[in-house]
């Protein structure tokens, strides 16, 4: 009885068409015995087909039941449909792909605007793109973490970081970058790299942890031997202006170490990228004024660079230089005020080597009650122990947290 009804439910039984006035007739393992009685049938030649399935075997044997016969072409079923059976060709999906792959690639190389070479594609990994007629090179930033300092703002270095890597982006992506630090081919032939001479930045106010800023960068021509370079720095939400920047570079010799005539080939070369706009920061014509130790009110000793401060041209990057500026900077002008304005004269450059002093000179009220001053102006001067000068400079500090900065209104028209 129990195996009647567990092979039951594996194989069904089978009724006779109505019109034959039999009752059904169940076929499975557990009820079949060839030694048995036999079943009725209302006609001893009637012949049933199971459609279902095949006849019981036993031990591979088909057993016959007596009284019913089953058509030969009904002994062997097809295979059962399986996973393998039911799997697609895939050889013909992979033909089709291969078709369209070969189909899309030869279209790219049949169009007359691609890029003349691989690192000219405009904007591969976001590192920004050309605009405005091809002149301005715009590229954003995301101010990280490890990019603020203790007012929870961008650093100045952050900031000038940010102008530094812009500006070889845009040779970059113009297609003019050679082996050097944003040398040109022809500079590379010649042993020429570019040398900052003067920088002006002026900062509006700075931005902080998770802000997305936008820095557009352009060169102009600046005399017969110098080139100009403008950074405009806002906010990418607002529209706001954070930080405009303005530099002179000359060129110098590789291997010399001594200044340089911009060559035809190469002014051939940067020509058709200058702007013809004014520069983003006024020039402050005022004299730096030489330091020394009894003009000083703060001196620090002993600044040396490590491997990392140096660039690939095997000098000190510039953005170190504003670092040891500011360590004679005294605290109380850190604690109390933030940099708005800075003017850097850059004098000669500096090896793994050398060993610098930072001295830095309090004008206006002096050095009493600074963190109760209103604005202040210090004067600096990074020199070598020997006396040589690297970089004189000026800066400009405001109370933290002032609101009106007063500088929008000077920003030309023409380079928003």
């Amino acid at each position: 009885m129990v195996a009647t009804a567990a092979t039951s439910a594996f194989f069904p039984a089978i009724s006779p068409s109505s019109d034959s006035g039999a009752g059904s007739t169940k076929f499975g393992s557990g009820s079949v015995n060839p030694g048995g009685s036999r079943p009725k049938s209302s006609s001893r030649g009637l012949q049933v087909k199971a459609s279902a399935q095949a006849p019981p075997k036993i031990n591979g044997t088909s057993v016959g039941i007596e009284g019913v016969k089953f058509d030969d072409d009904l002994t062997t079923s097809p295979p059962p449909r399986t996973f393998i059976n039911l799997l697609p060709d895939w050889s013909m999906l992979l033909a089709a792909i291969t078709t369209i792959f070969l189909a899309a690639e030869k279209q790219w190389m049949m169009l007359d605007w691609k890029p003349r070479r691989p690192d000219m594609l405009i904007d591969p990994f976001g590192l920004g793109r050309i605009v405005q007629d091809g002149l301005v090179f715009r590229q954003n930033f995301s101010i990280r973490s490890y990019e603020i300092g203790a007012d929870r703002t961008a650093s100045i270095e952050t900031l000038m970081n940010h102008l530094q890597e812009t500006a070889l982006n845009h040779v970059k992506t113009a297609g003019l970058l050679g082996d050097g630090f944003g040398s040109t081919p022809e500079m590379c032939k010649k042993n020429l790299i570019w040398v900052v001479a003067k920088m002006q930045v002026v900062v509006d106010r700075y931005p902080t942890w998770g802000d997305v800023v936008q820095v557009d960068t352009w060169v102009c021509a600046s005399g017969k031997n110098g080139m100009r370079r403008d950074w405009l720095v806002r906010d990418c939400k607002t529209g706001e202006t954070l930080t405009r920047a303005s530099s002179v570079w000359v060129m110098m010799n590789k291997q010399t170490r001594k200044l340089s005539k911009i060559p035809g080939e190469v002014r051939g070369e940067i020509e058709p990228y200058f702007a013809d706009s004014p520069p983003i920061v006024e020039e402050d014509g005022r004299k730096l004024p030489k330091l020394d130790d009894d003009s000083a009110d703060y001196i620090r000793t002993g600044l040396t660079p490590r491997w990392s401060d140096l660039d690939i041209n095997q000098h000190v990057n510039n953005v170190k230089y504003i670092g040891w500026i500011l360590e004679s900077a005294p605290l109380p002008i850190l604690e109390s005020h933030e940099l708005s304005t800075m003017t850097l004269e850059y004098r000669r450059e500096c090896g793994r080597d050398s060993v610098l002093q930072s001295l830095t000179a309090v004008s206006g009220a002096g050095i009493t009650n600074l963190a109760d001053a209103g604005d202040i102006e210090c004067q600096h001067l990074l020199r070598l122990d020997n006396g040589a000068e690297i970089v004189r400079g000026r800066t400009e500090w405001r109370p933290k947290h002032a609101t009106n900065f007063g500088m929008l209104d000077q920003i030309p028209a023409g380079n928003t």
